[in-house]
Formats: structure tokens, sequence, C-alpha cells
């Protein structure tokens, strides 16, 4: 059975991604910075392992890539994000809030991804799925906002140039937005829930190839500009 690696298991879109692949039948290592209080999570059973990971932490992520050893991973979906506070136009609120925003949204998916790339180059025909935002795509941006756009923008132009690099190697490395979703971050007044964005970006995840790396998909499909 192929493998997923999926960060940002435990709620939302992430624990979502993990049930919809578990239906699939796919090995799951769902990572969660709190697992024994993953209660949704922990009841998929089947074929998932929850491990327990932050992603800001560095040695910790070099702990997981060693304890996996040489195992192959076939899809790595970094999901894992926050929004930060939402601060007024004209307006960036408290500098060290800005830095953590990036370093969860823009460094920390760069680590994860780099220590786990042996593992991705042993499996066959590997793809790297990260979760942005149309809210990091310069050529739509509409002012505001500036704290998370700039993290997604970040991210969008790391994996952009990392989808090149890796493009010898035969890894697939795209860049998802899942819509406006009912989620703690999205509010119960957003437009579609986590089944209809997670089923939408799963399809564009399993239909990817190689021809598609360093693009930048919506739920539905259709490409964003950068």
């Amino acid at each position: 059975m192929p493998t997923l690696l999926i960060t940002g298991a435990n709620r939302g879109i992430g624990l979502e991604f993990t049930r919809q692949y578990a239906a699939s039948g796919w090995d799951i290592i769902a990572c969660c910075r709190a697992p024994q209080e993953a209660e949704a999570l922990r009841a998929i059973g089947g074929r998932v392992s929850v491990e327990k990971l932050d992603v800001t932490d560095y040695a910790a992520v070099d702990a997981l890539a060693a304890k996996l050893g040489s195992r192959p991973i076939d899809l790595l979906i970094n999901n894992a994000g926050i929004y930060g506070t939402r601060n007024p136009a004209l307006s960036i609120g408290d500098p060290g809030e800005y830095l953590r925003v990036l370093q969860v949204n823009a460094v920390a998916p760069m680590k994860v991804t780099l220590s786990l790339l042996p593992n991705l180059k042993a499996a066959k025909t590997a793809k790297i799925a990260t979760l942005s935002s149309r809210m990091g795509s310069i050529g739509l941006g509409a002012g505001g906002s500036y704290v998370y756009r700039t993290s997604k923008a970040a991210i969008n132009a790391a994996m952009h140039n990392l989808a090149l690099d890796l493009q010898s190697s035969g890894i697939t490395c795209i860049l998802l937005h899942p819509g406006w979703v009912k989620t703690d971050m999205g509010g119960q007044g957003a437009d579609i829930t986590t089944q209809q964005s997670v089923t939408g970006l799963k399809a564009v995840i399993d239909g990817a190839s190689l021809s598609d790396t360093g693009k930048f998909f919506n739920y539905d499909g259709s490409e964003f500009p950068w």
C-alpha cells in the first residue's frame, strides 16, 4: 500500500484528508502536536499511525525522519498552518507574531519536505502537496491581511522553485488552495465543508503528474496565477 505523511492531521482539512486516504486503503503517518488530545484522529483507526510533531520544532522533524529510516513516502501533504492575528489594514500588529506565522506557514513546510526528501526519493513516483491559499497569489491580491498573504506567497515561491529542482528526481510538487472552508480558521460562514474541499483536493493530487509540477491549483482543479 502507498504511504501518506500529513502534518496538522488532527482537525479540519488535515483530519478529512486522513479520513479520505484511510478509506482509500493508504498507510498514513498522521502528524499533530498533541496526539493525546486528537480523539477524532485516533478514532479513524485502520492503517493510521499518529505521530507527535510540532513542525516548528526542527529537531523533532529530524527525529521523525530518523525514525522513519528508509521507509518510502509516496505522498507528503504539508497541511499544518496558521492565520495569526487578524490585523486591520495598514497594520502588521506584533512583528514577533508576523515572524511566527512565517515560521509555521513558510519555513516549516520546507524543513519538513527537505528532511523527508530521502523517503520521497525512495518511492517510485512521489508527490508533495502543500496547502497554500489564493491569498498568497500576488496576481489576485486584494490588499490587507499582510501577514498571512506574505507567508503564503513565501511558501508558494519556495515550493515552486523546489519543484524545478526535484523535477529530475521524478517528484511532483504542487500547491493547493482549499477554498473558503468551514474550519476553525475559515469560520462557519465559509463556502464549503471540509469534505467538499478535500474531495476536490484529493482528486487534484491523485491526478497530478510530473507535467503539473510547480503549479498552483484550486480545489476544483483550476489553476491560479502566482
